[in-house]
Formats: structure tokens, sequence, C-alpha cells
């Protein structure tokens, strides 16, 4: 027998409940269609809807896609070690290795070494630490120290010979110490961002000279704090790249503060809300295939949860039933019914349902596209 005519609260009543079940399931982060809403064409003459869409079964993410930017990984500022003017610099965009020249000071080289712990002093026989044997493995790397053990700390007799040999290659005076002012330790070769001085300038000690990152290629966006959870540590990524081009990532990191949304602080009183983000770092599968430049655009898809195997609806084909809870109108043989449904997970724009009177391959009502 047909149905009586569907009965469905307004979409402003739909909207409101929907926001409800989003919350309360930890779904906020997903997008949403429109719900309908009454008009002249959303129901036609004969009680069917304008169109229908397919009860689909398979698998449903809750993902979400966040615009973010294409960089370098491991930005830091390179200081000065001492006074002097700046007589060389290395040009932005170039790529520096281990003991290639960072930049001069009074036509001294700073070279680059490989290593966690900054160059904080002078480094000479009798001193020990984990400076001294990050020296010493780049000694051995760089072939003028291969008998130095690179697990013992102490500055020793072999040390300083193989300092001298180092230093004889760059054809500079062979002390066997190194000055302060000789090397800048980073975790590996370095890019150049940006220089913060010019040839010429007396940067002095402690002011910046040059910026860099690492040579890996990376992607950074930022959420909402509340939303951090959609972005999980080791989780499989993708990334649009500017033309179209797709790249395969995880997400390498999550945390730290990124500040306030630029856009929430404009124009309303009180300078409107400022939202607190942290920034999430993705590191590329394949770094060295992505040639698009450096602070691009770009946007990152995100897993989230996936539910697999359930059935699902457009979000727009939901109905907020009158005595409560929520349904969808099923089209068979000309015909339209009411069925009740219980929402699970939202994603994609679509909605898992469950109830006894739906099965997949049913249409269901939804507005005319």
């Amino acid at each position: 027998m047909r149905s009586g005519p569907v009965v469905r609260t307004r979409a402003k009543s739909l909207l409101g409940s929907l926001a409800v079940v989003l919350a309360a399931s930890g779904g906020g982060y997903a997008v949403m269609a429109e719900p309908r809403q009454e008009s002249g064409q959303e129901q036609r003459g004969d009680g069917l809807p304008p169109a229908t869409a397919p009860v689909q079964r398979g698998d449903l993410s809750s993902g979400l896609r966040v615009e973010g930017t294409l960089g370098y990984a491991q930005e830091r500022k390179v200081n000065a070690a001492g006074p002097g003017v700046l007589t060389w610099v290395a040009g932005e965009g170039a790529a520096v290795e281990r003991d290639g020249r960072l930049y001069e000071v009074n036509g001294r080289a700073v070279r680059l070494m490989y290593g966690s712990t900054p160059m904080y002093r002078p480094l000479k026989a009798g001193d020990e630490g984990e400076d001294v044997k990050q020296l010493k493995r780049n000694l051995r790397a760089l072939g003028h120290g291969p008998g130095l053990d690179p697990e013992d700390g102490a500055f020793t007799a072999g040390t300083a010979t193989a300092v001298k040999r180092w230093q004889k290659a760059h054809k500079a005076p062979e002390t066997g110490e190194v000055a302060k002012e000789d090397i800048a330790f980073a975790s590996g070769p370095q890019r150049v961002r940006k220089n913060d001085s010019a040839v010429g300038d007396e940067p002095g000690p402690g002011k910046p000279v040059m910026t860099l990152t690492g040579t890996e290629r990376v992607v950074r966006f930022q959420l909402d704090a509340a939303k951090a959870g959609a972005a999980k540590t080791g989780e499989a990524v993708s990334v649009r790249l500017p033309g179209g081009a797709t790249a395969t990532g995880t997400i390498e990191s999550v945390g730290g503060a990124a500040g306030p949304d630029e856009r929430d602080q404009g124009g309303g009183p009180g300078g409107g809300d400022k939202k607190a983000k942290v920034e999430v770092v993705v590191a590329l599968d394949k770094p060295a295939e992505v040639n698009a430049p450096d602070r691009s655009p770009v946007s990152v898809g995100l897993t989230g949860e996936t539910r697999k195997g359930v059935l699902s609806v457009p979000v727009n084909a939901l109905l907020a039933l009158t005595g409560g809870g929520f349904g969808v109108q099923v089209v068979e043989d000309g015909r339209a019914r009411e069925v009740g449904v219980e929402l699970g997970m939202f994603g994609n724009g679509r909605v898992e349902v469950t109830g006894e009177a739906l099965e997949e391959g049913m249409q269901v009502g939804v507005p005319k596209l």
C-alpha cells in the first residue's frame, strides 16, 4: 500500500539535529552536504522525490582534506659565531653537504658538519663530550681519521692529527684545533632558504646569517587544536600537488603551537576568534620526485577512521522525523515510503546507516542536483 505524505521537519531543524549527532559521534570533521529544504520543486505532484540515489555497501572513511604548504624539513637559523665582515655566503636555494661552505667571515670559511649538538666551544686536545664524538665521526667520513673511534668522546692526539689533515685539505693553518667559528653542526645536508645577512654586513656574534632547512621535501598544514585527533603520527596521507599531480606520504609529527589562524583575526568586535592551531608535518614517500616550488600550496587527504562493508547514503538523503530520529525516503515501484535508520559514521558527504528495512541497491530520495 502506498504510504501517506512523507513527514519531515524543515531544513534548519535537520541541520541542528545533524550537528548534535556529529558532535556526539566525533564526526565533526566530516564534510556535510546541505540538508534538504522544502520548495515548490522539492516534492513532485505524485509525492515522489525529485531525484534518487542508491544505498551503497562498501568502505566509508571519515577522512577530510585540508590545505597545506610544500616546504623543506627542519628549518633553523644559523647565527654568526664571531665578529667580522661577511665576505661570502651561499646563495638562496643552494644545497650544502658535509664539509661544504655555508658562509665566510673575514675570508674564513664556516663549514657544515653533521650532528645534533651545536658548536658551542672551540675543540682541542683534552676536551670531552658529544661534540667531540660528532667531530670525530665527520673526520672519519671525510677520510681524514679512519682510525678514530666515533664512540670515544675524548679529543686525543689522533683527533688532532685528523684535524690537521682536514685543515691541510682546505689550505688552512694546521693548528690541530677547531675554532668555534670553523664549524656549524646540523642534522644532515642543508638547503639555504634565505640569507638574513648580505656580503659586507657585520652580523656579529649571535646574529643570524642565514636560514637553513633540510633538503628533504615535506608538507606542513595546520589543524584547529580541537581537531588535532584527525591526524595521527604514522598515518598514510595523499597530497595533491600544483598542476594536479599526486604524491603519498606519512604524518611525521603532530603538535607544536602554530599560533592563531590569521583568517580568524579579522573584523568582528574584539578582533574575532583566535583559534589555537597545531602544526602537522608530512614526510613524502618519494620527495625527490616532487619538483614544485618551495611554499607551493597543496591539499592533504587524511584517511581518518575507515568502516568496512557498511551501508551508506548521501547525507542530504536524511530526513528528521517528527517523532524523533532520522529516516530516508525509499522509492520502489513508483511509490515512496519512509524508513527509519540509525546513523553511524559520517565521511565524504555520506553517512553510515542501519535499519531492518534497508538493503543495498535501494533508491532513496535526494534533492535534485
